[in-house]
């Protein structure tokens, strides 16, 4: 008998056989092949029920699956919703399954060794209304204008050819004529509301899916705003003439009957919509911000009263991507409700003022996260974003934004700080900083780790993240992880000298200056209203922190948030899907039917009082054992934080004066800047991350599309991304 050893296992590590392990990968390669092609399967059929919607045979498709699906319980209701709203939950359904089986960690894999072009990182149009537009989102864009132009086209001359069958006075076929097409632009606008509501929800699991991050997103919810208001307006529009041609315009707008659509509450829902639109133009968002966000509380007067207005079984077609972000914003409030802890607050010399709010060690985050703060000392509704400017390799328990005064909050969060030196103790003992925190929000993928070669372009303040890229990047290099970038160029544009301060903000804490030759780094400084510099600057640069504070609310950032534990999530999604379905059904059985309940819009309000009661009761439960079970796991204790202050307060900052270039009175040129980083790299991809305002990235883009398009053999390809977050 073989002698045991104490110093070797019982059970000896076996390693598996090639064989095993070729099966293995072949079972989850067919499996990732079936959920991927189940969700492109789904949404195709889907995206073509809805196109195709005004033909004959999509009419004749239509009632032959109500008639095949209409069953006692959930009637015709039912029917609709399965065809129409409920394909967007399945697809969320497989996608929770296809992120929790086959998460995307590695991001090696998705780096191609031979450059090429993508159509997501290819800039095609860069001035104009939309901004930088990259080639696939031109494609939306040219997919969701046939659509309109198709349907209203179908629309137009079916109604011609229907009228042209009756002998009806021209005055009346004129008045037919236009509250039909009101009818039509009003369906076409209720399709369009199903993709407005899928990019605001911040931690979806859709958008996680395709890797759009949230602050994306927000830009095709902006351009599907627009045009969903254009639709309902015109669809007002024409049954206002309408109805004023008849003579009966009060008496119609006024009507609220039970069996049809009820117009009073169209009329409530459309003036809704309207203030929310004309308060949402760029102009107004950057000057009154403060008018946009209060103003845009009124999506749930808008939701409520179209529910009322349409009724159930046509209010359900939109219903799907509807409860998407109610689950989202209900997540979202009750993360929200969690007071976080202030490591430290300090105010830079150049009024920039730098926040680390506590996190717990599980929180999952990547150095191109943005979150929302609201400091209740200020506003108790308004929520503002910050990209992170730390690395989730930088500290286990802490999480940092640089925050430059902009407005009125962030005018009045710097005055907070600020003036904290000259209160006396018996001040601070009834001084707070209330922080709460919703996200982290962002790419599923940390694609600035995709590529070898980057160049990143700055504005101002648009350093934040990069300095969260630099810092992870090196703590990276340092712990031997997983990290493609070998050469990086930082061009960075400032207005005055004493910005120069916030490069400082990179903790080098515990990295050796051989971390910092394994890396080729270019810091490329322009200080453009400053001819020379100041004598002060380097007194600036040597005394960054001005003071520093903290205030102790005795939590970390909560973990209850879409992007955090997929699980936790796919759960929450599915217990209240099913409830909301289980609750409708009840109300069908037990109150509707019984009742003999016909009106169209008390029926709608009864969907989306389900909707509601599904979210909050059945997903509360879910997200009070979700919190338990996080408390229990997290690794976040009282006592951390003051060694994690302590640290913070004695960290080296990085010495990057080595690595940057200062010139002053100008503005970087793009070309000679591109065409120089190209000669170094050769042939290879470049990802170019651009944070900063919209000359800038328009510059940048140009630069891009033509380095693309004249690229000659062995040059290499500039890849556009992002990074600026413009509500």
């Amino acid at each position: 008998m073989a002698k045991l050893s104490v110093h070797e296992p019982l059970l000896s590590k076996v390693e598996p056989e090639h064989g095993y392990l070729e099966r293995t990968s072949t079972f989850l390669n067919l499996a990732k092949w079936i959920l991927k092609s189940s969700m492109w399967a789904i949404f195709i059929i889907w995206v073509c029920a809805i196109f195709f919607f005004p033909t004959e045979f999509a009419k004749s498709l239509l009632s032959k699956w109500t008639k095949l699906t209409e069953g006692p319980v959930f009637g015709i209701t039912g029917s609709i919703f399965l065809g129409f709203g409920a394909p967007i939950l399945i697809i969320a359904f497989l996608a929770f399954l296809y992120i929790i089986a086959f998460p995307s960690d590695n991001f090696e894999k998705k780096n191609t060794k031979f450059p090429r072009f993508r159509l997501w990182t290819f800039p095609v149009l860069v001035d104009g209304p939309f901004g930088v537009v990259s080639a696939a989102e031109l494609i939306g864009i040219l997919l969701f204008s046939a659509y309109i132009v198709w349907n209203i086209i179908a629309y137009i001359i079916q109604s011609h050819d229907m009228l042209s069958g009756f002998s009806l006075p021209s005055k009346m076929k004129s008045i037919f004529m236009l509250e039909i097409i009101g009818l039509r632009l009003g369906s076409i606008g209720l399709f369009c509301m199903v993709f407005l509501f899928l990019p605001v929800a911040r931690g979806s699991v859709l958008l996680r899916l395709i890797d759009i991050p949230f602050e994306h997103a927000t830009r095709y919810h902006v351009w599907l705003g627009h045009l969903t208001m254009v639709l309902f307006t015109l669809h007002g529009l024409f049954y206002v003439i309408a109805w004023s041609w008849e003579g009966k315009l009060t008496r119609e707008l006024l009507e609220w009957k039970d069996i049809g659509v009820a117009n009073l509450p169209g009329v409530i829902s459309l003036a809704a919509g309207l203030l929310m639109w004309v308060t949402s133009f760029h102009t107004v968002r950057k000057n009154y911000f403060e008018l946009f966000f209060y103003t845009h509380q009124l999506y749930i007067i808008f939701i409520v009263f179209l529910a009322l207005h349409v009724g159930d079984f046509i209010f359900s077609m939109a219903a799907g991507a509807i409860f998407l972000f109610m689950l989202d914003r209900f997540l979202r409030f009750c993360q929200s409700q969690t007071k976080v802890d202030v490591i430290s607050a300090s105010c830079r010399p150049c009024g920039s003022v730098e926040l680390i709010l506590s996190k717990p060690k599980n929180l999952r985050y990547n150095a191109l996260s943005f979150i929302f703060v609201q400091v209740r000392e200020l506003s108790w509704l308004q929520w503002h974003p910050f990209s992170v400017s730390s690395s989730p390799l930088e500290g286990k328990n802490h999480i940092s934004v640089l925050i430059k005064v902009l407005g009125e909050w962030t005018e009045k969060l710097r005055n907070i700080t600020s003036k904290f030196p000259e209160k006396t103790q018996e001040d601070f003992k009834s001084w707070r900083l209330t922080a709460s925190v919703e996200g982290p929000y962002g790419h599923e993928t940390p694609y600035h780790l995709m590529y070898e070669n980057l160049v990143l372009v700055a504005g101002g303040i648009g350093i934040s993240p990069f300095l969260a890229v630099l810092s992870d990047i090196m703590h990276r290099v340092k712990q031997k992880k997983p990290c493609l970038p070998k050469n990086v160029l930082i061009v960075w544009a400032v207005k005055k000298s004493k910005e120069l301060s916030l490069l400082s903000a990179v903790n080098a804490q515990s990295l050796s200056s051989s971390d910092f030759d394994k890396m080729n780094l270019d810091i490329q400084t322009y200080v453009t209203q400053e001819s020379e510099p100041s004598l002060e600057e380097g007194k600036i640069e040597g005394n960054t922190d001005s003071f520093f504070f903290s205030v102790m609310n005795g939590n970390s950032m909560s973990c209850l948030v879409g992007t955090g534990n997929n699980v936790w999530s796919g759960i929450y999604f599915t217990v209240s899907t099913l409830g909301f379905i289980a609750l409708f059904g009840l109300m069908e059985v037990y109150y509707i039917q019984p009742y003999k309940i016909t009106a169209w819009w008390y029926k709608g309000l009864l969907f989306i009082i389900s909707m509601v009661m599904g979210v909050i009761i059945l997903g509360g439960v879910t997200i009070f054992f979700w919190n338990k079970w996080e408390r229990r796991n997290s690794s976040y204790e009282k006592g951390t934080v003051d060694d994690e202050k302590s640290s913070l307060l004695k960290a080296n900052r990085a010495n990057l004066a080595s690595s940057q270039t200062i010139r002053y009175g100008c503005r970087p040129d793009f070309a000679d800047i591109f065409n120089s980083f190209a000669e170094q790299v050769g042939h290879a991809n470049v990802g170019v991350i651009v944070c900063g305002p919209p000359g800038l990235q328009t510059s940048v883009a140009r630069e891009c599309r033509l380095q693309n398009m004249t690229a000659k053999r062995n040059r290499p390809v500039f890849h556009f991304n992002s990074h600026s977050f413009d509500l």
